[in-house]
């Protein structure tokens, strides 16, 4: 198992690919801090992981709430004294035309997709600071520790009706790359991976209305009609859309030892579209 003396932190993984990641990272050993807005659904994964014989964890809680990422490192930290992988996945989709975004629909979309990451990584840099410099103290070098964010094709070619979902996954990857920079003194590499069509309740397929997902006090139309479905799998040279575990997949990459010198980079996870 080579994540067998890993501490992983991901957020939004009670449904969908941020599931599917905790699930594979617990596979391969690490100890998960799982997070997600809806408690039960953070507790389900919880409890697939430890009935598999891995050992994991709930922080329940939204990302975009400012006092909530501290308490997120500091979980991770009271359980298990270290903070190996973090994986900043939870987000959203709020879509519509530019003409009818509003104020408070750009500021959502930043908020969960850029703020909110940034927010988790500033509150995670005190421990780090101190711990990779008493690691290089002590032994030459610090341990290896992986950030991945997640972004999407629509930050990285664009997309119609989403222009503050894909401003805040363009966000996402400025932050990569910067903090890349920023972090590789500390040992740490900074990726991104760029999903394109993976099959989760953002894009359940529907044929007539569409169907919607509630985020605190909101409903969010969400899915693509049977059409869109359609032409995504004939852009794919693969011929098909992704599922959850191919993303978690890409994600993984990043998380094991053979991307030990890999960083500030952008891997698309889109099935060749």
């Amino acid at each position: 198992m080579k994540l067998s003396d890993r501490v992983a932190i991901v957020t939004g993984a009670g449904r969908g690919v941020g599931r599917a990641t905790a699930l594979m990272l617990a596979g391969d050993g690490a100890r998960v801090l799982v997070n997600d807005l809806d408690a039960a659904e953070a507790d389900s994964t919880v409890a697939e992981i430890v009935s598999a014989g891995g050992t994991a964890l709930a922080c329940p809680g939204s990302v975009t709430d400012p006092e909530f990422p501290e308490r997120l490192i500091q979980t991770a930290l009271d359980a298990w004294q270290g903070i190996d992988i973090i994986v900043n996945n939870a987000g959203y989709i709020w879509n519509g035309a530019m003409h009818n975004h509003d104020d408070e629909q750009w500021q959502a979309m930043l908020d969960v997709h850029a703020t909110a990451p940034f927010r988790i990584l500033r509150a995670f840099a005190p421990w780090l600071k101190e711990t990779a410099r008493a690691e290089q103290a002590q032994s030459g070098v610090a341990r290896c520790r992986k950030i991945v964010n997640v972004s999407s094709v629509s930050g990285t070619t664009g997309a119609a009706t989403q222009i503050a979902y894909s401003a805040g996954k363009a966000a996402v990857v400025g932050i990569t790359k910067t903090l890349a920079k920023e972090w590789g003194r500390y040992n740490v590499t900074v990726n991104c991976v760029a999903f394109g069509h993976i099959e989760t309740r953002l894009t359940q397929p529907y044929d007539d209305a569409p169907p919607s997902i509630r985020v605190g006090e909101r409903e969010h139309r969400v899915g693509l009609s049977d059409e869109q479905v359609a032409a995504s799998r004939r852009a794919s040279p693969l011929g098909r859309t992704g599922q959850p575990a191919d993303g978690a997949g890409a994600i993984y990459l990043f998380c094991i030892p053979e991307s030990d010198f890999i960083t500030g980079e952008v891997l698309t996870c889109s099935g060749g579209a």
